[in-house]
């Protein structure tokens, strides 16, 4: 399929450009974790938009908020306050410190529109707390910030960086999971730490207990600001409301972002009262981030998710995935958090195998040669997890 085609628009060049390449399908309605292309075909999600849609395609009462609040109010800028705004900061809020309530534990919650940006603003804030001189801030290889110029600097993925370079200064990199390299990394101008509990871009990596208290325990010795990118991990992903809970430490400053409106664009950047305090008026803004129509969808996925105990669900339905992959053929290893996994191969096929399983009707994507990244919607059935691990199976076996 070419470009245009992709697009639906087979007549002259493409008017989008082609950054993500051809895309294979175009996909005209979504429900739970199912999805159909234009042509009726029927496909299992077992991507979720890359981790984003984890109550599935058009959550009945995600959809009823996002339709409400459009026919009431749209959009009026940042200059006024909004009804969804103190309940979705004050749900996250409890959500990050496990303490609803006020309480000396509490921080203060800044909206933006992505990832990316909540990182970036993350970056600003860590800045603007640290004061000139303590700009530096170090993260992991293989970590995966964002593509703004300042995250995709902080990303620990050198073929990344070359197209773009110069990249902004004041970014190091340490090696995953070891603290005794990150302690080498340190020296008076670094401010910040800045790390995912489970990298997901980078291949699902999760993160050792031990490196995680290692280095908050460098950073409480050291004056320096521990950043959590919850970004794809967080919100119940883990089989916890975050990824850093399964660790037992205290973070700083956490951004999330994709799960958050099970759609809709919206991100949240957290911090501890003191580190947020830093920024004053004017230091940073966006038009859209935090209107009303976004964060009627992240109200109601915020509910939706309490309702069902996602958390619960991504453990208990997450080990019952991982033992099934565990099973297949051509798979040596099985690893990640909850229900964001990756399943390692014995040979560098995993390209081939997606692109088999999208033709049999399966969403997963390969992370690299080896590894295949799965990620459903937390609340998907087990008729629909046996059914992908068939076509899962037949897709390895055919490899």
């Amino acid at each position: 399929m070419t470009h245009s085609e992709a697009m639906g628009d087979g007549d002259g060049p493409c008017p989008l450009m082609a950054n993500y390449g051809a895309p294979p399908v175009l996909f005209e309605r979504g429900q739970g974790t199912e999805l159909w292309d234009r042509d009726g075909r029927r496909y299992l999600d077992f991507l979720t938009g890359l981790a984003v849609v984890s109550l599935g395609h058009s959550h009945p009462v995600v959809a009823a908020a996002v339709a409400e609040q459009a026919s009431k109010l749209q959009h009026t800028s940042n200059l006024f306050a909004n009804e969804h705004q103190a309940p979705v900061a004050r749900t996250l809020d409890a959500l990050i410190t496990g303490t609803p309530g006020p309480g000396p534990r509490h921080g203060q919650v800044l909206f933006q529109n992505s990832g990316a940006e909540a990182n970036e603003a993350a970056l600003k804030l860590a800045r603007k707390y640290q004061g000139r001189g303590r700009h530096v801030v170090v993260s992991a290889f293989r970590s995966f910030h964002g593509r703004t110029l300042a995250t995709l600097a902080a990303t620990g993925q050198p073929e990344k960086h070359e197209p773009f370079q110069p990249l902004p200064e004041g970014f190091r990199h340490a090696t995953w999971n070891d603290v005794d390299e990150f302690a080498a990394a340190l020296d008076p101008t670094v401010g910040a730490i800045l790390l995912e509990p489970l990298q997901g871009e980078g291949g699902v990596n999760p993160a050792s207990p031990e490196f995680f208290a290692g280095i908050r325990s460098l950073c409480d010795d050291r004056g320096i600001l521990l950043i959590l990118d919850e970004v794809q991990c967080g919100l119940g992903r883990t089989g916890e409301w975050f990824g850093f809970q399964h660790f037992g430490i205290e973070p700083d400053i956490v951004t999330t972002a994709k799960a958050l409106g099970n759609g809709m664009p919206v991100a949240a950047v957290w911090a501890r009262a003191d580190v947020a305090a830093a920024f004053k008026p004017g230091d940073h803004g966006s038009t859209f981030a935090g209107q009303p129509l976004a964060l009627a969808a992240a109200r109601a996925t915020l509910e939706v998710m309490q309702e069902i105990d996602a958390p619960a669900l991504a453990r208990s339905t997450g080990a019952a995935l991982a033992d099934g992959l565990s099973t297949l053929a051509r798979v040596n290893s099985v690893r990640g958090l909850g229900l964001l996994l990756a399943v390692e191969l014995d040979r560098p096929v995993a390209k081939s195998v997606g692109a088999a399983c999208l033709d049999a009707g399966l969403i997963v994507n390969a992370l690299g040669d080896t590894s295949i990244r799965v990620a459903p919607p937390l609340n998907v059935s087990s008729a629909h997890v046996a059914e992908a691990l068939a076509i899962l199976g037949t897709a390895l076996e055919e490899s």
